[in-house]
């Protein structure tokens, strides 16, 4: 029997918020794959299975924060059988009643100990049996129980689970190419009904208006960027920046760099190591607002805001990211930006930043205006790239030429930066990508690559 318990989120944090279960009761588990979702005021965090074999028992529902250490479920290993299980331990006040599995598939022991009159109350409030506590004989489940459960959740507006759903509103959201996220639901607990459906399918034609509840990342980028904008006094400094330097590298190592390490050689490192380098000359902007006074960070912890395909901003942080060659400040900007977009960032990968980059140039963007970072002073939007003629200087004279330029955006804190401040790191920014020897820092690349 292996046991499964609340992680250790991060160094400082004591409890987790338990928000979703991929598995069932019964069923059965691999290790590695996901098995639950922990939530954070920063990141919402898939944990794995610790082994394989088949979900005994839950403990703890979704929705509920517990200290960490504390039991969630257990798995019976692939060598033992429900019978070989030992007595699940007693349920502290208010926990839920654990539901074991048995060998007759997922949540059938538990559904054989259920009255009608309780099976049937736990459909019509979208609710599990192993969402109720039991109070009968050996924890089983009451028509109390169920009728206090559904009144407390509804008191606290929880939605139903989208496998809440019947057979029928199932069928139909698959017939209309539909998810139950995307629907309103009016049914108990927010649960999709059949007339919700109907009602969706009808608004699409008449191009009625679609009401899309934020989730909870969207809701607390949400709150963040008001908060942000209510405390800094946002102020937008823009210089354009000539890449040729820095293309003429890409073009010339990139597919070297992409053979030896598995992904592209992208504006992205060299933009963080700028900034960085230039940070080091002007720490006023590696720091944050304290109570009348200005904190400057020894460490530079370097932010990358990371979109969650549409469903928020998560901000993974390079700790002490001056410390990395260029290679592996790219290998380290990929992974996070990888294990956001996966849900497996922890806390503390998203804790301590000191300064951040938000790059939506690979999608073309001309200028970004972006929201300081609480409680960061400063934030670097790095835009698109393009072919562009400029004026270069020559040993004749002025001439025109093909240059790759993009913008580099960068909104601080007026409160405590300085225009001319703020200008003069932009500065040094491009001066460091023009003037680095990036090839020397992309290490054997430069010998193994073909000169053109």
């Amino acid at each position: 029997m292996i046991r499964v318990v609340m992680p250790q989120l991060g160094e400082t944090v004591a409890e987790g918020t338990l928000t979703q279960w991929y598995k069932s009761v019964g069923e059965a588990v691999s290790k590695g794959d996901a098995l639950f979702e922990v939530a954070s005021d920063k990141v919402d965090t898939e944990i794995p299975a610790p082994a394989t074999g088949t979900l005994h028992a839950i403990y703890v529902v979704a929705g509920t924060t517990v200290d960490v250490g504390t039991l969630l479920a257990e798995i019976l290993g692939a060598d033992e059988s429900p019978d070989d299980a030992p007595p699940p331990p007693l349920a502290p006040a208010g926990a839920p009643a654990p539901v074991p599995s048995t060998p007759d598939g997922p949540d059938a022991g538990a559904d054989a100990r259920l009255s009608p009159v309780v099976r049937r109350l736990l459909a019509e409030h979208g609710l599990r049996a192993e969402d109720v506590t039991g109070t009968g004989p050996r924890g089983r489940l009451t028509r109390d129980d169920v009728v206090a459960a559904a009144r407390s959740r509804d008191s606290r507006g929880a939605r139903a689970p989208a496998g809440a759903a019947s057979p029928v509103v199932r069928r139909l959201l698959a017939e209309h190419g539909l998810r139950a996220q995307d629907v309103t639901g009016t049914g108990p607990r927010g649960q999709v009904t059949r007339r919700d459906v109907e009602r969706a399918v009808a608004a699409s034609p008449r191009g009625e208006d679609e009401v899309i509840a934020f989730t909870r990342l969207r809701a607390l980028t949400a709150e963040h960027m008001v908060r942000s904008k209510a405390t800094s006094a946002h102020t937008l400094m823009v210089r354009q920046v000539d890449y040729e330097p820095v293309e003429a590298v890409r073009r010339r190592l990139g597919d070297a760099f992409r053979a030896a390490h598995g992904f592209s050689l992208t504006y992205l490192p060299f933009n963080a190591a700028a900034a960085l380098a230039a940070l080091r000359e002007f720490p006023h902007l590696n720091a944050s607002v304290g109570d009348q006074a200005l904190i400057v960070h020894g460490d530079l912890n370097l932010g990358i805001a990371v979109d969650r395909d549409g469903d928020g901003l998560v901000v993974p942080v390079v700790h002490q990211a001056d410390r990395l060659d260029l290679v592996s400040l790219a290998r380290r900007i990929r992974e996070l930006a990888e294990a956001a977009r996966a849900r497996r960032l922890s806390v503390d990968d998203a804790a301590g930043g000191t300064f951040t980059i938000t790059n939506p140039g690979p999608y073309g963007t001309l200028m970004t205006g972006a929201v300081i970072n609480q409680p960061q002073v400063a934030i670097l939007a790095t835009d698109g790239v393009r072919r562009t003629p400029v004026v270069v200087e020559s040993a004749t004279g002025e001439a025109i030429a093909i240059h790759s330029v993009g913008l580099a955006a960068l909104t601080f804190d007026h409160r405590v930066i300085d225009g001319a401040y703020a200008a003069r790191f932009l500065r040094r920014f491009e001066e460091v990508l023009a003037t680095r020897d990036w090839a020397t820092e992309l290490g054997d690349l430069s010998r193994a690559a073909p000169s053109r």
